[in-house]
């Protein structure tokens, strides 16, 4: 486990730099985002998968009638979507839309309302990765082994950037994903790698923006 230039432990907020084919949410489906459950909701099925309203439910400490409804919500504005494949006709499975969710564009955030919704969800994506990334250091270890625990990467590091050299940072982020994810899926389909029963859930955290209290230097 490797950490670069600074000892800082990375939180994380989806949405900030966009990723060059998604477009970020409009207003009405912000609205719909911006509840503190539905957030949460949102991040299980980022975080873990399809799942069913009994299912999250049991996770979030809430009643399935509840975790229903927000999830109608979620699925009427496209925010997430009915997983049919997994469908058995007694309760239904839900998983994210294709290409997740990005938020902060210009037309939402020149509105107070617009603004205040984007600080709800990005505070609810950023809680939820510090509570995913403690967790990884408390029990990272045991739950994992060694090798697991080698090959994971804390990085933090410093720039001195422009505007454009930050957003092609950005850019380039996103393009390396999808290259390797490509490249991935394309080893699996010739049968050069093992399959399912090796891997865990991962998540990416990456963060890139200018240090506010340097204007205060």
């Amino acid at each position: 486990m490797s950490n670069e230039d600074q000892p800082v432990k990375p939180g994380g907020v989806v949405g900030g730099a966009r990723s060059p084919h998604e477009e970020a949410l409009g207003m009405a489906a912000l609205r719909a985002l911006a509840h503190p459950l539905r957030v949460e909701i949102m991040n299980e099925l980022s975080d873990f998968g399809p799942a069913t309203a009994s299912m999250l439910a049991e996770r979030l400490g809430e009643s399935s009638g509840s975790t229903s409804y927000h999830l109608r919500q979620l699925a009427k504005h496209d925010i997430i979507v009915e997983d049919a494949e997994r469908g058995s006709g007694r309760e239904r499975w839900w998983r994210m839309a294709p290409g997740g969710v990005t938020i902060g564009g210009e037309e939402t955030l020149r509105t107070p309302a617009g603004r205040e919704a984007s600080e709800l969800i990005s505070l609810g994506w950023q809680q939820n990765n510090e509570r995913r990334l403690a967790s990884f250091l408390r029990r990272g270890l045991d739950t994992f082994g060694f090798d697991w625990m080698e090959a994971s990467t804390l990085s933090t590091s410093h720039q001195e950037l422009t505007l454009e050299q930050l957003a092609e940072f950005g850019r380039e982020y996103y393009a390396l994903q999808e290259r390797l994810k490509e490249k991935w899926k394309s080893a699996e389909g010739d049968g050069d790698v093992e399959l399912p029963a090796t891997r865990k859930r991962v998540q990416i955290q990456f963060n890139a923006f200018p240090l506010v209290e340097q204007e205060d230097r």
